[in-house]
């Protein structure tokens, strides 16, 4: 049903409403993709459009002179590298341990359950910047500065309340009668768990993974504070320091380095893009 016809030699907006609707969200999109449009742009633009007082949303002469200095940065391979362990290793780890404890949860009655999930939701409470100093002397007691281990551990910590929370959902949405009946052909427990309730929670497991993906790989504030003298450790937030100096920022090289720190991210999101729109629109319905 078209949402404009004719009346006489006049135009009738019949939903004028869902129009409006479709307005301010194709304007809320414009006004979201801007700036990513804008560090595409100057990462493209020679060094004197960059600079210049009368800065243009287009570009005549583009160049690729910002991303070969981000290129040849001798470490920005390994810090590429490290950014892309710790993700994935967050992912990986806060998804079997997030879906470990969403089943404990929600299948198991136990003394302090509630009390636990409040707990969850309170820990999503904290902000990240008034933990940064406690977990610097934390990883320092532990030995842990220095190390990779000192951006995963935090990072873990903090995806594991939203993910269980999520996840919680799924499994609490998939029928008793199923494990009943799984029980019933002689599936054990373990069979059960990874076998016919994994695979009904995964959307919710893709969903849950892009948040913890997208805050360890932008993490900035933990790779600032943990690493602080070995630079083999540093991830790629930490290499756009290499080009803002006080005194003469590299703005083509910081927009750069973003660009390609963007790259993975939109890959990830186009690998499980699919679940991830399953994930987010609700569990699995008896």
């Amino acid at each position: 049903m078209r949402s404009v016809k004719s009346v006489g030699s006049v135009p009738f907006i019949r939903r004028p409403w869902r129009l409006l609707a479709e307005v301010s969200a194709l304007l809320i999109a414009v006004v979201v993709a801007f700036p990513l449009y804008w560090m595409v742009l100057s990462a493209f633009k020679p060094a004197g459009e960059i600079e210049s007082s009368e800065p243009r949303p287009w570009t005549l002469a583009p160049s690729l002179d910002s991303f070969r200095r981000v290129f040849e940065q001798n470490e920005f391979g390994r810090y590429f590298l490290n950014s892309l362990v710790v993700a994935c290793t967050v992912v990986l780890v806060s998804a079997l341990i997030a879906f470990l404890a969403a089943t404990a949860v929600t299948r198991f009655r136990f003394r302090f359950r509630t009390t636990l999930l409040i707990m969850f939701l309170v820990a999503q409470m904290v902000p990240v910047e008034a933990l940064a100093i406690p977990l610097f002397f934390l990883m320092r007691d532990f030995g842990q500065l220095n190390t990779l281990g000192s951006l995963i551990l935090p990072h873990i910590a903090f995806s594991l309340p939203f993910a269980i929370w999520m996840l919680r959902g799924f499994v609490k949405a998939v029928p008793e009668a199923l494990e009943e009946a799984a029980y019933i052909d002689g599936a054990s427990r373990s069979r059960f768990l990874w076998q016919i309730l994994f695979p009904l929670v995964f959307p919710g497991l893709v969903a849950t993974s892009v948040f913890s993906f997208i805050s360890a790989w932008n993490d900035f504030l933990f790779a600032k504070s943990f690493i602080i003298s070995d630079t083999s450790q540093s991830t790629l937030p930490m290499a756009l320091l290499v080009f803002y100096k006080p005194d003469e920022p590299d703005w083509g090289g910081v927009m750069a380095a973003s660009t390609v720190m963007t790259i993975p991210v939109l890959i990830f999101f186009v690998l499980v893009q699919r679940r991830l729109v399953s994930g987010l629109g609700g569990a699995v319905k008896d």
